[in-house]
């Protein structure tokens, strides 16, 4: 089995409070007390979520940009939907889109900016949110479903994730799509007057009574109803006290009054054994009513109630309807939880400052807007709506000369940058100038603390992720010449206008997108044309490339090319890549070459007992008949999948593709992808 194993969460799962031995190993230690410069987050979850958005809208609304991070429960739900040199944009997306649908958002990291012109310094609010998709409105049917990857669910342990505090007290929250869905949902049931007819319960009433104890039971609450209402009508609606039980001593009525109406309260009763009682009291007695209502603290209550005519039942009944509606669309307001504060961010049209953070952005439109869109395309001009002015500092660390300099031209790691561009923010830090500019100073507030020099002690945590990103944005700017102390409007900013709103597409190709067209950007952003910004392989030929799905796993990528070469020449092959031990890449050097491929291979296995196919040199490829192979265009609708299977082969086994023979000339061309560029002659040797 696979290092990444997949776990697969169910929420809809009762977590019981005795904490599990898995869980419980994976909570952090306690921690020593903090130091000056080593002081904790401030973390936010279910019992100081309320204060805490309130403090963080007045930062956020004073911030001059917000910088973001997310910690999630996995990236890659197989080991083929990994980001592969030969990936198209659209493939990418395709696999961006499904890790940002299958796994779960954590931790959330917001935090603001602020420069100040009295200290000539920025003002930090780093906040840590911890998130989880729980069920908060009851009754839906539906559960929140998510991916684990154990290596993701191991780097979170080993940098102290509390997963306690995650699984108890993280901020649950409805996408608007969601909410949108529940408020429509609740219009249709509460403007339904069939639901409150008594009609249909009377001509079902009979139907229910199929078992002998449902019958028995049904005929004692009719007696004893009726005997509560003979009672009130005997002794007078105001003076008569009834109380009685039946079987057990948890089944009790107690008389009571609800909206100025003598009622009888029902208690201890099954939902099957309340079912009947409705079914009997809207069958035999017109003049009761039976009603399920919240009490005082949101206890629910199930009464029946005596009405004095038909017009005042309905009347009583409408004014129930209109409770249930009232505290049913409370319940959706208070279920938008986290989602207060992406509304939060979106509304304010702050700057957004994230690091290689195309996926993060997938994460907050899928968890907190709605389902994601089918393209890059329109999933740029969807994102815009929300985040006009997106900034991605890997981007600008990468395409700027200077910047990428100063990285010796490395890894642009947000730990490093921070290191290289930030030393005097980090621990240990000095006050020296960065490439002749001097360092951006930056202070922390952390409720009603503040430092000049701090260190949250927890790197890989959301919020300190976010305040990095902020800290190495911050002195970005300075060594673009961006004065701070003049009027700050970053997102209109000159010297900032050619790296807003362009992301790395993916976590490992070169790709960057342009979320204001939803192209690709093929020309490099700096000036010196750094390799960095490049794809590793520019270009993969498509029309020339066949998908293979099922061959031998003992075959290497040296076997399947000796076998094509024996038959197509030596130089047909340019390359062959693998996805998994199930399928591979072959580009061949010529587009004929993969009609010729699909062709003989049909011919193959359709004589796949006479000698000519069993010495042929395909034979070791296409053993055993299980060999499928498609064009480039199968491998995009295989991915596009919402299934999940681990291995490609049964990937595609489960999609139900069905590959002819010949080949189907591509649907997209490829140069719409990658304009004016030089075809590369590799992929994987």
């Amino acid at each position: 089995m696979k290092a990444n194993q997949l776990v697969r969460i169910l929420t809809r799962t009762r977590i019981r409070t005795r904490t599990s031995p898995f869980i419980r190993c994976l909570c952090p230690s306690s921690p020593s007390p903090p130091s000056d410069a080593d002081a904790a987050l401030k973390n936010v979850t279910k019992p100081n979520f309320e204060p805490a958005l309130a403090e963080l809208r007045r930062h956020v609304r004073e911030a001059d940009f917000v910088s973001i991070d997310l910690e999630m429960t996995g990236i890659t739900s197989a080991p083929w939907r990994e980001s592969f040199d030969f990936d198209r944009p659209d493939i990418q997306y395709l696999k961006i889109k499904d890790s940002a649908e299958k796994f779960a958002a954590v931790q959330f990291g917001v935090c603001p900016f602020r420069w100040d012109p009295h200290t000539h310094s920025f003002l930090a609010h780093p906040h840590n949110f911890y998130v989880f998709p729980r069920q908060e409105i009851p009754g839906d049917g539906l559960s929140n479903e998510f991916l684990c990857q154990t290596s993701s669910l191991e780097f979170l342990a080993k940098y102290q994730f509390d997963f306690n505090k995650c699984i108890y007290e993280g901020i649950s929250y409805l996408s608007r799509s969601q909410e949108e869905e529940a408020l429509r949902q609740l219009d249709s049931l509460y403007n339904d007057d069939s639901q409150y007819s008594s009609s249909n319960s009377r001509n079902d009433v009979d139907a229910q009574l199929v078992r002998i104890a449902d019958i028995l039971f049904a005929e004692r609450m009719k007696y004893t109803v009726s005997e509560w209402r003979a009672g009130l009508l005997h002794e007078g609606k105001s003076g008569f006290e009834f109380r009685g039980s039946l079987n057990t001593m948890n089944q009790t009525f107690q008389t009571t009054f609800f909206q100025m109406r003598p009622s009888l309260v029902l208690n201890g009763f099954s939902s099957r054994q309340l079912r009947l009682i409705k079914l009997v009291t809207e069958k035999d007695f017109k003049d009761l009513a039976y009603v399920h209502v919240t009490g005082e603290n949101s206890v629910a209550q199930k009464l029946i109630v005596y009405t004095d005519s038909i017009s005042d039942r309905d009347l009583l009944m409408s004014e129930v309807k209109a409770c249930q509606k009232k505290d049913s669309l409370l319940k959706i307001k208070s279920a938008i939880g986290f989602r207060h504060v992406i509304d939060l961010l979106s509304s304010e049209k702050k700057l957004i400052v994230g690091h290689n953070c195309f996926l993060d952005l997938a994460h907050v439109y899928s968890k907190f807007v709605g389902p994601l869109p089918l393209t890059a395309e329109e999933f740029a001009s969807a994102v815009r709506k929300y985040f006009p002015h997106i900034i991605d500092t890997k981007v600008l660390i990468n395409s700027n000369d200077d910047l990428f300099r100063l990285m010796r031209k490395g890894s642009t790691s947000l730990s490093k940058a921070f290191g290289v561009l930030c030393p005097p923010i980090g621990p240990g830090g000095t006050s020296s100038d960065v490439a002749g500019n001097p360092h951006v100073k930056v202070e922390v507030q952390v409720d009603d603390q503040r430092f000049s020099n701090w260190n949250s002690g927890a790197k890989h945590e959301a919020g300190y992720d976010a305040f990095m990103t902020g800290s190495v944005f911050s002195q970005s700017c300075r060594n673009l010449g961006i004065d701070f102390d003049s009027v700050l409007n970053l997102p209109q900013n000159e010297k900032l206008q050619k790296y807003i709103n362009h992301l790395y597409l993916s976590w490992n190709n070169k790709d960057i997108i342009d979320l204001k067209t939803g192209k690709i950007i093929v020309e490099s952003l700096g000036s010196n044309n750094n390799t960095s910004t490049k794809r590793r392989n520019p270009k993969f030929v498509f029309s020339n490339t066949v998908l293979l799905w099922g061959p031998p796993s003992k075959l290497r990528a040296k076997d399947i090319r000796d076998c094509l070469c024996k038959v197509f020449g030596a130089g047909s092959i340019i390359s062959i890549c693998h996805l998994d031990e199930t399928a591979a890449f072959v580009q061949f050097s010529k587009e004929e070459l993969v009609s010729d491929f699909l062709e003989l291979k049909d011919s193959l296995e359709r004589e796949k007992n006479s000698p000519v196919s069993i010495l042929h040199p395909l034979s070791k490829i296409l053993e055993g008949g299980f060999v499928r192979a498609a064009n480039y265009e199968m491998y995009k609708d295989i991915c596009g999948s919402s299934l999940s299977q681990v291995l490609f082969a049964e990937q595609a086994e489960a999609v139900g593709v069905k590959p002819k023979a010949g080949v189907v000339k591509l649907a997209v061309e490829v140069d719409s992808y990658y304009p004016n560029e030089q075809v590369s002659d590799s992929c994987m040797k």
